[in-house]
């Protein structure tokens, strides 16, 4: 069961977002601002944060990029009645998983809230679960029973990549940057060539797929 920690300071938000969350499965504890969300996390553990940003005493940008200076990778959503780019942009430069703007549409918060909580589970695990397929981040592996492929490094993590967000598209100059770094000198050219050995090796394995989106860049494709 995981815990989730709301924070925000209007008491009805608060109230809503607990009746929502609780439906769907989740434990929930709630403060009306950073300061006591901080004291909230020393008593119990937590699984993700949904934070409000304009609060009294700590608001959200300062209670997030105080949990990024302790190092902490715990996922945070962020909630705002601020609708314009610079907000967003404070957010992310803060330390924010994710941005919503209120009012929130229920069921895409509960959306975003899945995705970031597998997403944390795949950093923490270190691996990736496709039906009987594994991708294995510490021996830059690919399994599955009877059958085990060992990557080059740049390879595995460019498949690990793509296989962390199914369905979601990446250029090619978004998968340079991340996979050989933006000081790289190979253009992106690379990462056609690195897509096509991945393509080759695992034509046969019916449990995903590297598809090109014309004009974008790739996306992988779960099967199971």
């Amino acid at each position: 069961m995981f815990h989730i920690l709301v924070v925000d300071d209007d008491k009805n938000t608060r109230r809503l977002m607990r009746a929502v969350l609780e439906a769907d499965g989740y434990t929930v504890t709630t403060a009306e601002d950073g300061i006591a969300a901080l004291a909230a996390m020393d008593r119990e553990h937590v699984d993700l944060v949904v934070l409000d940003v304009m609060m009294p005493n700590m608001d959200g940008y300062a209670f997030c990029s105080a949990l990024r200076a302790a190092r902490s990778d715990l996922p945070v959503l962020m909630v705002s009645a601020k609708q314009l780019p610079e907000d967003r942009k404070k957010g992310f430069l803060a330390g924010t998983d994710d941005f919503m703007t209120k009012p929130v549409d229920t069921e895409e918060m509960l959306l975003r809230i899945h995705a970031l909580l597998r997403r944390a589970r795949i950093v923490s695990e270190r691996r990736i679960q496709l039906g009987g397929v594994t991708l294995d981040y510490d021996s830059l592996s690919v399994s599955r029973p009877g059958e085990t492929v060992t990557l080059p490094q740049k390879e595995f993590l460019l498949l690990y990549k793509l296989l962390s967000y199914p369905g979601k598209i990446f250029t090619r100059i978004q998968l340079m940057d991340e996979i050989w770094g933006a000081e790289s000198d190979s253009g992106w050219e690379t990462v056609t060539v690195h897509i096509g050995r991945l393509r080759r090796r695992f034509e046969d394995w019916h449990e995903f797929e590297i598809v090109s989106v014309r004009g974008l860049g790739y996306k992988a494709v779960k099967n199971v």
